[in-house]
């Protein structure tokens, strides 16, 4: 089989190589012929674990190609996917259609045999409709049907995600369309991966459902843990002991700072407008969004209240900057509410990240960029972990002591135990938890 994956972003990239990976023919076509360039000379434009060599691999089996030009991508194609990017339209927090349109119109003009143009980009209901208005009334001659086949990917285990998935959705109106999506994900039968067949609009509404579902159970335990501080409680039994209740289930509930990232801040925003404009608002997803804003903005204040109330004239290293480990992906990353308040408050700020530092830098201006970890320790006032790099859960505890002007750990992701912390004699804040928790560290 043959397809083509419009846009080389993070879900088009992976998702045309772990394709070719399955032995189909990918051809990837990008606008950016920059970036196309870089990807034939076998330059990777996402940290992505993985995937470098998921690429290589498959370009040398000569199954996987790039290109600028559309019409060389869909010669001979049995698939064209849209995966081009969905974000939140300013001023109002709608998905931005306009790429995903633009596509369309561009598929219409090259259409020359039976097609399914698949929506693998995010997309609101009813934007599967209007992709295939659009290339009707262009091409009223041409034998298509379009599908909706929503990524379910982390950033930081994509190509594990693809390859063995919890679920693969496909939204189909005819035998014909259903058939080609079957057999392009043909390896994943052979595997019992369960395969839900649905309406187009069905298939829209559960990336955003699913989506919408996690980021309430993150927001949840957030709440929660705020309680635990106020009460005496510990965050983390109380998650254990929900979590192994088949019916909650223990993902998603590590209270932190706040959910970011590519998918949650503008899905979320993206399934209340939908709500909102068809008259049936998702009042909790309302709330949820309003929660997390709040709390990352909050998060700063943590950081001051742990070195007595002011920064003034103080030094910040920060450890982790990117939304999650595993990836430099910065969208919508606490860092970015967090950080900017801190040098509001006076700091100066020296991070580091294993990754996100090239993207973080163009976000963050006035902070010193540091080569590792200890650097940004060294001669600081306190250290804040925003992001749970697995560099950062064995620090040299007596190291950081020596290194820090005094031993002050602002710990967001509660990497480390509080007892331990103690003993080690910090003056250590987490989330959600007594001073003197003894306790496993967060998974």
């Amino acid at each position: 089989m043959r397809i083509a994956m419009i846009g080389t972003g993070y879900v088009g990239l992976v998702s045309g190589a772990c394709f070719s990976e399955f032995g189909v023919e990918v051809c990837c076509v990008d606008k950016d012929a920059g970036k196309i360039e870089r990807l034939k000379r076998g330059e990777i434009p996402i940290y992505e674990p993985g995937l470098d060599d998921l690429v290589a691999r498959n370009v040398a089996a000569g199954r996987l190609s790039f290109t600028t030009e559309l019409a060389e991508a869909m010669a001979g194609v049995d698939a064209v996917f849209i995966a081009v990017g969905t974000p939140s339209r300013r001023g109002d927090g709608h998905a931005d259609l306009s790429y995903v349109y633009g596509a369309a119109e561009e598929i219409a003009r090259h259409l020359d045999h039976y097609t399914v143009v698949v929506t693998k980009s995010t997309v609101p209901v009813g934007t599967g409709r209007e992709v295939e208005r659009i290339i009707r009334a262009a091409r009223p001659d041409a034998a298509f049907d379009v599908a909706s086949n929503p990524e379910f990917l982390r950033e930081g285990s994509a190509i594990g995600d693809f390859m063995r998935p919890d679920r693969v959705v496909i939204g189909a109106g005819s035998d014909r369309a259903r058939e080609v999506m079957r057999q392009l994900y043909r390896p994943l039968f052979l595997i019992e991966t369960p395969i839900v067949m649905t309406a187009l609009e069905t298939a829209e509404l559960i990336k955003y459902a699913a989506n919408a579902f996690l980021a309430v159970k993150i927001t949840f335990i957030n709440e929660i843990a705020d309680l635990c501080e106020k009460v005496g409680a510990n965050v983390h039994d109380v998650a254990k002991g929900m979590g192994l209740d088949g019916r909650i289930g223990r993902k998603f509930l590590h209270a932190g700072p706040g959910y970011g990232g590519s998918c949650f801040p503008k899905d979320t925003l993206a399934l209340v407008r939908t709500g909102q404009d068809h008259d049936s608002p998702v009042r909790i997803v309302e709330t949820v969004v309003d929660v997390n804003d709040k709390r990352k903005k909050a998060m700063a204040q943590r950081v001051i209240d742990a070195c007595g109330g002011s920064l003034a004239g103080r030094t910040v290293a920060i450890l982790g900057v990117s939304f999650k480990p595993n990836t430099d992906d910065m969208r919508d990353a606490p860092s970015l509410d967090i950080i900017p308040a801190l040098q509001t408050a006076g700091a100066s700020v020296r991070a580091f990240d294993p990754a996100g530092m090239h993207e973080a830098a163009k976000l963050l201006p006035g902070v010193t960029w540091c080569e590792d970890s200890y650097q940004a320790l060294d001669g600081a006032d306190c250290v804040a972990i925003l992001t749970e790099w697995n560099e950062f859960r064995a620090l040299d505890l007596k190291r950081v002591k020596a290194l820090l002007k005094r031993p002050v750990m602002i710990d967001l992701r509660n990497v480390y135990s509080p007892a331990d912390m103690a003993a080690a004699g910090f003056t250590y804040t987490s989330i959600g938890r007594p001073a003197q928790a003894n306790e496993d560290v967060a998974p």
